[in-house]
């Protein structure tokens, strides 16, 4: 978008994905990079069955989670000592600074609506390769 235009609605297809640092590939979605996003990013993710996104953490931003389908196993905490299980129709709620590690451990794909408070999401990802370990593979 070029930062000299007048701001605008746009309506964004999901139609092209894009690695993550975390492991994970997303759909494009609503982003600084998409549309100009000043403080939101969102998009779709698709976990495929048996997959897992490395530790990782967001240093800057929070994270809104919408499971619209099939359910996603998190760890988190300092030494991923919580474990929950988010399933379809439900919320969860990530703040910023927390590790966490989600994963796939069912038979069939998991999708959720991610919204983040950073319009460019990647940019404070951190990766904790140091507590991948603390999960089974």
């Amino acid at each position: 978008m070029d930062v000299t235009s007048k701001p605008t609605c746009h309506i964004v297809r999901p139609n092209h994905a894009y690695d993550g640092k975390q492991g994970l590939s997303y759909f494009q979605g609503v982003a600084a990079e998409t549309v100009g996003a000043k403080g939101i990013c969102m998009h779709l993710l698709t976990i495929p069955p048996g997959v897992r996104a490395k530790a990782h953490l967001h240093e800057a931003h929070e994270t809104a989670i919408y499971m619209l389908s099939g359910e996603a196993h998190t760890w988190y905490g300092d030494r991923l000592e919580h474990h929950v299980i988010v399933h379809a129709g439900e919320l969860f709620y990530i703040p910023a600074g927390v590790p966490h590690l989600p994963a796939n451990l069912s038979s069939t794909p998991c999708t959720a609506i991610i919204a983040r408070t950073d319009p460019n999401e990647q940019e404070s990802v951190l990766l904790l390769p140091e507590l991948d370990a603390l999960v089974p593979a």
